[in-house]
């Protein structure tokens, strides 16, 4: 395990190395009716069953008409129609409508056979007794929603692993999909280890801080689809932290420990991982800045993972090895979802080659375009987390980047994949 210390990797080789120990597939999936399903990921396609709406409704109070009835329509000329009913919502038609005819209609009522248009009622004047005039033409279609417009039988509406939102649900309701295949959530279990932590509802004495870093990781496995489990704060004793650990590991499909995972005598992070199973650590050190001294571990298939102490490392560490897996299940099914938009940056930044870095930017116009202020601070500062609207790379290659350059930013809230 030695060896493995701080052997610097790529993020993508980083991948490489848990996949190789790792199901192709960490998650399984569970059948749940529809009003349990917000937040979760698709485990299977949904597919259209039938046709939305169904029928050939209008869009707009006024008269159902055959579009070539109204040809020629205008003000000075109107063109003539009997009306010979009314249609209400949520009734179906029981005749057709003929030539010269026109039904009146409110919105979303069903068109009947024969009609292919609706004028607005503010189109048409009354003349006389059962008649109306139509003052503007319309055309086949027009202010009208076909039966299959907004979903079409045999359509995929979702695909696998998309994660359902409250329009969502709405959608499927719609589509009489009262009962889905859904992703169990992975389990994560969060350890945070360090004399100097406290948890975070006791009031830390001098020299303490609060342990920031379970709150935050459990917020981004929930908003990722996970179920998070923290294990609180664990003092640098190599006994308790094992027996947390080893509890965690245990209970959770995958873990992350924050803190520890540098090299120095006070940190046992690596060594207990190494203790639990095979294959252990699988490498310790990634080519990133913040984040170099992460780890990566395998314990009988499941991952576990040692993250930073300080939280925008420990983050950042999070969203390029767990969110992948609490997203898509393996790491060689990554869809990278939102694409970043372009941004100037502000200010120069300098890199050293061979490592990525990642900067938190906040955003503003300037000049027609989006210029992308670099937050930097020293080590340890959080104002630079909450302050920030993405986060942009410099990649491997890539001795910095220079003021007035275009460069891609990843916006918070978005599903991008880093």
């Amino acid at each position: 395990m030695k060896d493995e210390l701080l052997t610097v990797l790529t993020v993508a080789e980083a991948r490489e190395r848990l996949a190789a120990h790792l199901p192709s597939e960490l998650r399984r999936g569970e059948k749940l009716p529809l009003l349990q399903c917000l937040g979760r990921r698709l485990a299977a396609p949904v597919i259209a069953g039938e046709n939305v709406p169904g029928f050939d409704r209008s869009t707009v109070d006024g008269y159902a008409v055959r579009a070539q009835d109204t040809f020629g329509a205008s003000e000075g000329l109107p063109a003539f129609f009997t009306v010979t009913d009314e249609i209400p919502v949520g009734f179906a038609p029981d005749r057709e409508l003929m030539p010269g005819e026109a039904m009146q209609i409110a919105t979303g009522a069903m068109l009947p056979p024969g009609a292919d248009a609706a004028v607005m009622v503010e189109h048409t004047e009354e003349a006389g007794q059962g008649a109306i005039e139509v003052l503007k033409p319309v055309g086949p279609g027009e202010n009208v929603l076909r039966a299959d417009e907004d979903i079409k039988a045999g359509d995929e509406v979702f695909p696998a692993n998309h994660l359902l939102r409250s329009q969502d649900i709405g959608y499927l309701a719609a589509l009489g999909e009262l009962e889905l295949e859904v992703v169990v959530p992975l389990s994560v279990g969060i350890v945070s280890t360090g004399d100097e932590l406290v948890d975070p509802l006791k009031k830390p004495l001098p020299g303490q801080v609060r342990d920031i870093n379970s709150y935050a990781l459990f917020a981004r496995t929930v908003e990722l689809g996970g179920q998070p489990v923290i294990y609180g704060v664990v003092r640098d004793d190599p006994q308790l932290l094992r027996e947390k650990l080893q509890r965690a590991y245990e209970e959770c499909d995958l873990v992350v420990v924050s803190g520890g995972s540098s090299v120095g005598t006070r940190d046992h992070t690596a060594d207990i991982i190494a203790s639990l199973g095979q294959p252990g650590i699988v490498f310790h050190g990634m080519a990133i800045r913040p984040g170099k001294p992460t780890l990566g571990g395998v314990v009988e298939k499941k991952p576990v993972f040692g993250l930073p102490g300080h939280p925008a490392a420990a983050l950042l560490s999070f969203e390029l090895l767990v969110s992948p897996l609490l997203r898509f299940g393996s790491y060689q099914s990554i869809i990278h979802g939102a694409p970043p938009i372009k941004g100037i940056i502000s200010r120069s930044i300098g890199s050293a080659p061979g490592r990525e870095e990642y900067i938190f930017v906040k955003l503003q116009p300037r000049d027609g375009a989006i210029a992308a202020e670099p937050i930097l601070g020293k080590s340890g500062l959080l104002t630079p987390l909450v302050e920030a609207d993405g986060i942009m790379r410099i990649p491997l290659e890539s001795e910095g980047v220079a003021a007035g350059s275009e460069v891609d930013v990843y916006l918070f809230g978005t599903d991008y994949v880093l």
